[in-house]
Parts: C-alpha cells; structure tokens; sequence
C-alpha cells in the first residue's frame, strides 16, 4: 500500500511540472462576426466660387418721359440725338449692380469702353442713377453720391451751357471726388474731407491714376487737372 501511494504521487508531481493535463471538450464557438471598417468623415465640397458676371451695356434711344426734367426745349440738344446706355457696374457693396446714363449718341463707344474697364477693375461706384431720379436738381444728385451724365444746365458759377448740356460729361461718385473751389471749399458737407488730393479711399479719382488714363485713351480730360477751381468728379469729352 506504501509503494501503490508513492507511485500516485509521482504520477500527479510530473502532472504539475509541465505535463499536459487532459483538456476538457466542449461546444466549438460561434464565428467572430466580420468587423465593419471605420468610416471616415468625407468633408462636404466646397461650393465653387461664383465668378460674377460680365459686363453689360445696351445703348438704346431715350423717350422724352424719361427726362422729363434734365431736359426741355431750348437744349443744345435735341432729346432725339441722346442714347440711354444700361450697362453694369461694380458697387461698394463689392456686387455687381446694373445702372444708367444718357449721353449723346456721338459718345457712347467711349462710355461702354471706359465703364467695361472700370467694371474689369472692380472699380466702385456707389449709384448709376439719371438726374431726373433727382427730378433733374444737381445738388441733390450729388448729395447722393450718383454717377450722372447729361443733364441740361450751365455750368457751375457761368452762364454758358455745362457739357453736361450737350451729354459729353459725366460725374463719378460726386461725394468722394467733389468740386472744390480754388479755396478749397466745396457744397456738400458729406464730402468736406475728400477735398484734398492724392488721398486714398474707395471710389476716389487721383491724379494719373487708372481711372484718368481710361478716360484720356478715349479722349476725354479730367476736371481733376483744372488750375484754380477742381471737379475731381467729372470728365468730358474734350474738356470743359
């Protein structure tokens, strides 16, 4: 019985000591369930940036209701020998807008020719409206900073016709580039601190800046460059 108990114990010592001991058996397990790949977040595209669009212009003749107070008999033009030019431009507000101008018939290739640059440029103009919005008074017209071309009037401080008159001239953002007397004085209060030139500014007109060239490649000057008395806002055809 000794001998029977130290072989037991030998049999369960090699058991411990690296021996493999019986496995025990048992149901096979499920499969492991397939893994899905993680998505990853595709960022949105970006919408594409929307180029504005091209420049426009449509010259087209104007009916007498349309300029019902820039115009009346005694002009020294007829209202049948002025065109409306509906073209666009690029405002303040950094958008394309649409606006209007009635010069005479002879000028309007320099007008869409200078306005399609300036459109180009992204060059602002505040408003495009005709003078007769403004029932065809100057001082208000400029007191809202409109762009505005024939209008039948002398010219300021003289009895002789403005080119205005004969829709050969044109004033631009009239706030920002206003008529200054030979004093430095000008009309229009909102536009007392844009009297000096050069000065930098949205919408303003310096001397030999891009805006003075385009107008001098079609042939008209600038009241920028007048001795004395300056009307940075306007240009006409030939001066004057």
């Amino acid at each position: 019985m000794k001998r029977a108990a130290a072989m037991t114990f030998v049999v369960f010592a090699s058991v411990a000591c690296g021996g493999q001991a019986p496995v025990a058996s048992s149901a096979p397990s499920p499969p492991a369930a397939p893994t899905t790949p993680a998505r990853t977040a595709t960022p949105a595209p970006s919408p594409a940036a929307t180029e504005p669009p091209e420049f426009e212009a449509e010259v087209s003749t104007v009916s007498r209701d349309r300029l019902r107070h820039s115009w009346r008999p005694g002009c020294p033009v007829h209202h049948r020998d002025l065109r409306l030019i509906t073209m666009s431009y690029w405002g303040f507000d950094d958008k394309p807008h649409t606006g209007e101008l009635v010069v005479r018939k002879t000028v309007t290739d320099d007008v869409v020719t200078v306005f399609r640059k300036l459109y180009d440029w992204r060059w602002p103009i505040r408003r495009m409206e005709l003078v007769d919005v403004y029932k065809g008074d100057d001082f208000d017209s400029i007191e809202a900073d409109n762009t505005s071309a024939f209008n039948c009037r002398r010219a300021t401080g003289s009895g002789s016709w403005s080119n205005h008159a004969y829709g050969e001239a044109i004033d631009i953002n009239p706030r920002e580039n206003p008529y200054v007397t030979a004093g430095g004085d000008t009309a229009h209060k909102n536009a007392e601190k844009y009297t000096e030139r050069p000065m930098k500014g949205k919408g303003v007109i310096n001397p030999g800046d891009k805006v003075v060239r385009a107008f001098a490649d079609v042939g008209w000057e600038w009241g920028g460059s007048w001795s004395g008395t300056k009307d940075y806002q306007h240009f006409s055809k030939g001066g004057g």
